[in-house]
């Protein structure tokens, strides 16, 4: 069975017929109102450019800026998050703020045809250019679906493995966000987070105008960790590399 086919099931049923068969553009839109800009760095996200050079060019030196050059490059990225998520065969893995899915197709390729991918991500022009990658990949197991991150359309317990990274820090309710991947996963379930974190280098007083000129938030050290224990999880730990923090846990 294909991930189109598969996707209905997943999903609360309000949305279930509007996914069924595949949009046009390649991707499944159950994106009910347009989500307001936290800022130019989600802006940009929005424009026809970013899409075309994301994978190649900006992702990895606008990760590269904020991780330090001994910071983990893309490819180690993908295999923490992986690590995090503790991915295998057969899984369901949902990868919350995919943009064009570079992470969301190499997850695939671990679940494995019995396992199902799964993108979401509010940005239409990163999707229809993740759908174009999606359909020259082949993957069966592969999916695309424009959503709110702070409202998914799944089911409650539905996946095996959730992954956010480097997004969080771009919502308008970034704990909201944890909630609903808290919400969507199955008992003993993974998360895997990259996103921002204020080291001691980085004064206090330099946090909201560089939240405000950005729209990008810098948690602090113990925020992540702290939101993801009152959630529920178990075995939370943290990984620090400049400003960048990535941090996974398992639903207890």
């Amino acid at each position: 069975m294909s991930a189109v086919d598969r996707l209905p099931g997943l999903l609360k049923p309000e949305y279930s017929e509007r996914a069924l068969g595949a949009s046009q553009v390649g991707y499944v839109d159950l994106l009910d109102d347009e989500l307001n800009s936290t800022g130019a760095f989600q802006e940009l996200m929005e424009s026809s450019l970013v899409p075309r050079i994301y994978e190649r060019w900006w992702r990895p030196a606008l990760a590269r800026a904020v991780k330090g050059f001994t910071g983990p490059g893309m490819d180690e990225e993908a295999r923490i998050a992986r690590l995090l998520m503790g991915l295998h065969a057969g899984d369901k893995v949902l990868d919350l703020a995919c943009g064009p899915g570079n992470f969301t197709r190499q997850f695939g390729s671990v679940v494995s045809t019995g396992g199902l991918a799964v993108g979401v991500d509010a940005s239409e022009t990163m999707l229809r250019k993740g759908a174009a990658e999606v359909a020259k990949s082949g993957a069966d197991n592969v999916i695309l679906v424009r959503g709110d991150a702070t409202a998914l359309p799944f089911k409650d317990a539905t996946f095996d493995a959730a992954c956010c990274f480097a997004a969080l820090h771009l919502f308008a309710e970034p704990f909201a966000a944890l909630d609903e991947m808290r919400r969507i996963l199955v008992r003993g379930g993974r998360v895997a987070v990259m996103t921002s974190v204020r080291r001691q280098l980085t004064p206090s007083i330099a946090r909201p105008v560089v939240e405000r000129a950005s729209g990008m938030r810098l948690f602090e050290a113990d925020e992540i960790v702290d939101a993801l224990h009152e959630r529920g999880f178990a075995g939370v730990h943290q990984r620090l590399a400049g400003m960048v923090q990535f941090v996974g846990g398992r639903l207890a």
